[in-house]
């Protein structure tokens, strides 16, 4: 029983058969070939790339940058903007960010000498629109911050926060990590007018190994490439060197073609479902385990993050009183029901509520009530063994 989509979300077969089906009958590399097949390649990773682009309301297929993930698209961001950042100036993120969305910035202020500053949640796991306003100011270069927290499943209000940032600071340049939105809610950068966002294939059910960075058009023309190689260059004699267009000149070497390709399936799987439905059952599936697990453990135990579920993911963290949730993991795994535990990559979240780590449990659309009842048998079953012991 799998209850560990925010780590990885499982795959359907027609993402598996799609990239199968590349590396079976058509595999090539990309932007290159003048043969048939390296044509056929090409014009199938290219078609991914205009399908994200109407997936995510981009102007432009030339904002979209293909990465290995998150985590290499928010550190393509970071390396992007390294130039721009001076000791005067300012880098803001959130206490809830996940590593990802929070090291590079840290990293970056500490090399170009730039304040960083790290926003603080409620104690319901929110941002607090005050407090968001009160931490920018003229010296504000970056702020970054989740669509949807990691741990806590906030659902952040992004069109309203990249609003207000925006309209204290019109120069801050903002990025948004999507990782955990995109596979449950619909991503609309033309609304949210972030600067860059973020974002995973293999927790959209598609494979790991590819991510995308969006970034705006005319930012992106700005900035010269960061990582060299062969596909991204024009003239490598010339004295100046003639780069490609953006967004090829960010994409030095050889993709992942094959990941890219069944990533475009993943977003038709999606797409087939429809974020309403998705949404909704998802919605309706946490607020019963939700209240299933408060009412059957009470005081016993604690739940963190928002009440109400509409402004919450499918995202459930806890902790169970007297059972550290390493072992918590580790006996549901022997009864074959997979869930995180640890600080789940947002240590500074954890030391928030003062906790060493939390069990999560993450929903998607293949889980049921009935997954959520055989989770809850066997959590009263370790509960039992640990008040023997």
């Amino acid at each position: 029983m799998y209850l560990d989509s925010a780590a990885t979300a499982l795959k359907p077969q027609t993402v598996i058969d799609a990239e199968k089906k590349y590396l079976e009958q058509y595999s090539s590399n990309v932007g290159r070939g003048l043969y048939p097949l390296a044509e056929t390649a090409t014009e199938k990773f290219e078609a991914v790339r205009e399908k994200i682009a109407r997936f995510i309301g981009a102007a432009d297929t030339q904002e979209i940058i293909f990465t290995s993930g998150t985590t290499a698209s928010i550190n393509l961001a970071a390396g992007l903007l390294a130039e721009s950042v001076h000791p005067a100036d300012n880098i803001v993120v959130t206490e809830m960010e996940h590593h990802s969305n929070y090291l590079p910035w840290k990293e970056l202020a500490k090399k170009c000498g730039a304040s960083f500053h790290v926003i603080p949640i409620t104690g319901e796991g929110a941002i607090d629109i005050a407090t968001l306003k009160n931490s920018i100011d003229e010296r504000t270069k970056i702020a970054a911050f989740s669509a949807v927290s990691n741990v806590l499943g906030t659902i952040n209000p992004v069109e309203k926060f990249v609003a207000a940032i925006k309209g204290i600071n019109p120069q801050t340049l903002v990025l948004v990590d999507a990782a955990q939105a995109a596979p449950h809610m619909r991503i609309d950068v033309s609304l949210w007018r972030a600067d860059f966002v973020a974002f995973s294939g293999h927790k959209m059910f598609g494979p790991t190994g590819v991510g995308v960075l969006y970034g705006k058009a005319a930012l992106l023309e700005t900035f010269p490439p960061i990582v060299f190689g062969g596909g991204m260059v024009f003239d490598a004699c010339a004295e100046d060197t003639r780069y490609r267009e953006i967004p090829y000149r960010f994409e030095a070497g050889t993709p992942n073609i094959g990941g890219v390709i069944a990533l475009g399936a993943a977003l038709d799987y999606i797409e087939n479902i429809g974020f309403t439905n998705i949404r909704a059952y998802e919605t309706a599936l946490t607020a019963y385990a939700q209240k299933r697990l408060q009412e059957t453990f009470d005081d016993a135990i604690r739940i963190i993050g928002p009440k109400d579920t509409k402004d919450r993911g499918g995202i459930i963290a806890f902790s169970l009183k007297n059972i550290h949730p390493h072992d918590i993991a580790q006996l549901l795994g022997e009864q074959n029901i997979c869930v995180r535990a640890g600080e789940h990559c947002a240590a500074p979240l954890h030391r928030r509520f003062g906790l060493s780590a939390t069990t999560r449990l993450s929903l998607s659309i293949y889980n049921s009530e009935e997954d959520i009842e055989k989770l809850i048998t066997a959590l009263k079953e370790i509960q039992k063994i640990f008040s023997v012991a």
